[in-house]
C-alpha cells in the first residue's frame, strides 16, 4: 500500500513539473522566433491578399489573430540579396550582395557581417535553418559559419542543376547549365544527399517543415529562433502527392497550398510543446512572381511587373506576424516597412545587441504592438543589379528613375518553360501617387514638382551612402565587401 501511495505522489509531482515547465516557457521574458520565408511568392498568393484558385487556411487563421502588413517591402526583388537584407538588416549592395549567386561563383555572406542568428545565439537562443540557404555554397559561407546551429537544406537555387526544369530531363551538353552539378542536400556542413528528379524536388516542402518541427520539439526549452527559407514556389515546382491535383490554380496553387500546410504543421508544434503564446511567428517572401513562368508562377495581386524589377510587383510582398498578447488581433498595418527592419525590431525584443557594423534596418515594434501613429521607415530604397538606385519611395510617393527592365509583358510561357521577356526603358524621372495608383499607371511628375525636390534630398543622400551605377557612382562610403574565398 505505502508503494502504491508513492507511485501516486511521484505521478502528481511529475505532472506539477510539467506544468510549471511550461507556464515558465509561456513567461519567458525571451520569445520565441519562427520566420518563414517563401521564394517568389507574389504579393497576391495569400488568401487574406486576394488569392483566387486555392486557399490557405492556415495563414489566413494567422492573419485573424496577428497583423499583416499592406506596404511591406523585400530587400531586393531576386534571391540572394532579398536573403542577405533578411538576414543582416542591411541593404544588400551595402554589404556587396547582389543578383542571384551561382554555383560557380566563389563569393558569399561575408564573415564579418553579424547576421540576425548569431544576434539570437549572443542571448542564449538554439538556432535552426531548413531550407534554401542561397547565401554562397562552400563551406565558409554556410549557416553553421553565420550564427545557426543546425542547418538542413539546398544551397542555392533549385533551378541551378543540370535538368531541364519543365521536364525534368538531362539538358543538352550545348547549355552552360548541363555543366552544373546535381543538387546536393546539405546537414550541417556536409552534403547527405542529391535532388537529381522533379520527383526527388517534390519532397523538399514537407522536408524542411518536418526538420523545423523536430527542431521545436527538440529545442523548445530554450528560446529558439527558426528560420525555415522554403525553396518553393520558385521553379521547378514541386508538390507532394499530399497536395498534388487539390488547388484549382494547377500546381503552383497545389505548391501554395503546401506552403499553407507548413505553416499549420509548425503552428501545432509550438502548440503541442506549449509555447506558441511565447514565440513571435512571421511569413514574408524574398521577391514578387517570376511571371514569365505563367502558370508555373504567382500572382502580382494588380502590381505592376514581378521579380527583378524595381517596381512594385517586384519587391512589395505579403507580411503577416503573429505575436500572441502583444500584436492586436486581426488587424492591417499600411505603413512601410522592409526586410531589413526585422534584425533591429527582433534584437529589441529578445533584449539582444547590434554589431558596429552600420545596417539599414529600424525598429518597427510600435507597429507590431498596433501604434499606427508612429511612423519608424519614412523611406524605401529600391536597389537593383550590382548598384542601382531605380526608385525611392517616401509616404505615398515614389519616385522612379531612368532605367532598363526586364519586362514581363508579353506572352508568358506554360507548364514550367519560361516565357521570354522584352527590354523596357524609361527615359525620364517619374513619380506615382502610391495611395491612388498603387499599380503605378500615372506618372504625375509634372504636378508635384515639391515632391520631386523632397525625394531628391534622400537621393542624394543614399548615392553617397551607397553609390548608384545608373549616374556612374560604383560605391559609396558606406558599402562592404562581399565575402570571398581566400
Amino acid at each position: 500500500m505505502r508503494t502504491y501511495f508513492i507511485s501516486i505522489l511521484l505521478i502528481v509531482l511529475s505532472l506539477g513539473y510539467v506544468n510549471c515547465q511550461k507556464i515558465k516557457k509561456s513567461k519567458s521574458s525571451q520569445p520565441n522566433v519562427v520566420l518563414i520565408f517563401i521564394d517568389d511568392e507574389g504579393y497576391g498568393d495569400v488568401g487574406v491578399y486576394g488569392a483566387t484558385g486555392f486557399e490557405t487556411p492556415n495563414l489566413d487563421k494567422m492573419a485573424a489573430s496577428g497583423m499583416r502588413f499592406t506596404n511591406f517591402y523585400s530587400a531586393q526583388p531576386v534571391c540572394s540579396a532579398s536573403r542577405a537584407g533578411i538576414l543582416t538588416g542591411c541593404y544588400p549592395n551595402r554589404i556587396g550582395v547582389s543578383g542571384a549567386l551561382f554555383p560557380h561563383d566563389k563569393v558569399g555572406l561575408n564573415i564579418k557581417e553579424y547576421t540576425i542568428a548569431e544576434m539570437f545565439k549572443d542571448q542564449g537562443y538554439v538556432t535552426g535553418c531548413f531550407g534554401k540557404w542561397h547565401l554562397g555554397w562552400q563551406k565558409e559561407f554556410l549557416p553553421l559559419q553565420h550564427g545557426f546551429d543546425e542547418y538542413v537544406g539546398l544551397p542555392y537555387s533549385n533551378d541551378m542543376w543540370p535538368h531541364n526544369s519543365a521536364t525534368g530531363k538531362p539538358l543538352p551538353k550545348e547549355s552552360k547549365r548541363s555543366k552544373m552539378v546535381e543538387l546536393p542536400l546539405i546537414e550541417g556542413n556536409k552534403k547527405i544527399g542529391e535532388i537529381t528528379s522533379l520527383k526527388d524536388q517534390d519532397k523538399l516542402t514537407t522536408l524542411y517543415t518536418e526538420k523545423a518541427v523536430d527542431f521545436i520539439n527538440r529545442k523548445s526549452d530554450s528560446p529558439f529562433f527558426v528560420y525555415v527559407p522554403h525553396t518553393m514556389g520558385h521553379i521547378p515546382l514541386g508538390v507532394s502527392d499530399k497536395f498534388r491535383g487539390k488547388s484549382e490554380q494547377g500546381l503552383y496553387g497545389d505548391v501554395m497550398m503546401e506552403i499553407d500546410w507548413s505553416v499549420g504543421e509548425i503552428s501545432k508544434a509550438l502548440e503541442k510543446n506549449g509555447v506558441a503564446d511565447n514565440t513571435i511567428f512571421i511569413f514574408t517572401t524574398d521577391n514578387g512572381p517570376w511571371l514569365n513562368f505563367g502558370n508555373h508562377a504567382g500572382s502580382s495581386g494588380g502590381l505592376r511587373e514581378g521579380k527583378t524589377t524595381s517596381w512594385e510587383g517586384g519587391q512589395r510582398v505579403p507580411f503577416i506576424i503573429r505575436w500572441p498578447g502583444k500584436t492586436p488581433a486581426g488587424t492591417v498595418c499600411n505603413k512601410l516597412a522592409c526586410a531589413i527592419d526585422l534584425l533591429p525590431s527582433l534584437a529589441k525584443l529578445s533584449k539582444g545587441k547590434l554589431s558596429e557594423n552600420e545596417i539599414d534596418g529600424v525598429d518597427i515594434t510600435s507597429l507590431w504592438k498596433g501604434d499606427f501613429e508612429s511612423e519608424p521607415r519614412e523611406t524605401i530604397l529600391y536597389y537593383y543589379g550590382k548598384n542601382n538606385l531605380n526608385a525611392v519611395r517616401k509616404g505615398n510617393w515614389k519616385l522612379v528613375f531612368p532605367h532598363t527592365w526586364s519586362s514581363y509583358d508579353t506572352k508568358p510561357g506554360n507548364d514550367g518553360a519560361g516565357g521570354k521577356r522584352i527590354k523596357r526603358t524609361i527615359e525620364s524621372v517619374e513619380l506615382y501617387n502610391m495611395m491612388r495608383d498603387p499599380g503605378e499607371q500615372y506618372n504625375v511628375i509634372d504636378y508635384h514638382p515639391e515632391k520631386v525636390k523632397e525625394i531628391m534630398v534622400i537621393v542624394e543622400a543614399a548615392r553617397k551612402e551607397y553609390g548608384d551605377l545608373n549616374v556612374g557612382i560604383k560605391s559609396g562610403s558606406g558599402t562592404r565587401e562581399i565575402g570571398k574565398l581566400e
